[in-house]
């Protein structure tokens, strides 16, 4: 009942815009099998989301290590609103908290124009879950504009991680939803709404406040901030 609640909710919240993350091309660190397509990065980004096993062919696995990256680029820039991630489960809610969570836990979610992440936007840092906490449909809002979305976790030497945290971590993505407009230059819930600021092709996903303000300014036009 739990996993239909959440599928419900997700859906709900996502009709609105499109998945401009389906089909696009993916990259993942320290792959499970450099000549089987059944790992593949790319499978996080396929729409297929019915076997949520590790060898089910439809997720993206890697091996374990101290870092886990797994990334999507969109080929341009596009208006985010919110993303969404499926991870796997071995199709066994119980088995998720004690055999798979421990590895998730700590996760990063970042939007960026480039791959690396600390030149980009920090979504989503896991710093609540536990292992009988986190969510295997999990849904964080970003409404940026970007051309990657990356995750990202780690256990590195000599830190102290809380309890529940295994001591590796892996890429284990049976879906990467991201939902915003597929092209620049409009808002609104259905995409259809042209910026206000005809000199800016980025605006807030939601609002239609023009990205290209100066800094302490905000508003449709910039005509909001110092006087």
């Amino acid at each position: 009942m739990l996993s239909l609640f959440l599928l419900i909710i997700v859906f709900a919240i996502s009709e609105a815009y499109v998945n401009v993350a389906l089909n696009k091309p993916a990259y993942q660190q320290y792959p499970f099998s450099q000549s089987d397509d059944l790992f593949d990065a790319s499978n996080a980004v396929d729409g297929r989301k019915s076997d949520l096993s590790h060898s089910g062919g439809q997720c993206a696995v890697s091996d374990w290590g101290q870092t886990a990256i797994w990334w999507m680029d969109m080929n341009s820039i596009h208006s985010i609103h919110h993303i969404t991630i499926y991870f796997g489960t071995s199709n066994y809610d119980t088995n998720f908290p004690t055999i798979i969570a421990g590895r998730l836990l700590g996760f990063s979610v970042y939007v960026s124009n480039t791959t690396d992440r600390s030149q980009g936007t920090l979504c989503f840092k896991d710093n609540n879950f536990t292992i009988n906490t986190i969510p295997f449909v999990f849904t964080t809002n970003c409404s940026v504009h970007g051309q990657y979305v990356i995750y990202y976790n780690e256990r590195l030497p000599g830190v102290v991680y809380p309890d529940g945290y295994h001591s590796s971590v892996n890429i284990l993505l049976c879906e990467v939803e991201v939902y915003g407009c597929p092209a620049t230059g409009f808002y609104g819930s259905n995409c259809s709404i042209p910026c206000p600021d005809v000199n800016c092709q980025y605006c807030h996903i939601e609002t239609g406040y023009s990205k290209c303000c100066k800094p302490g300014y905000q508003g449709h036009h910039c005509e909001l901030g110092k006087k």
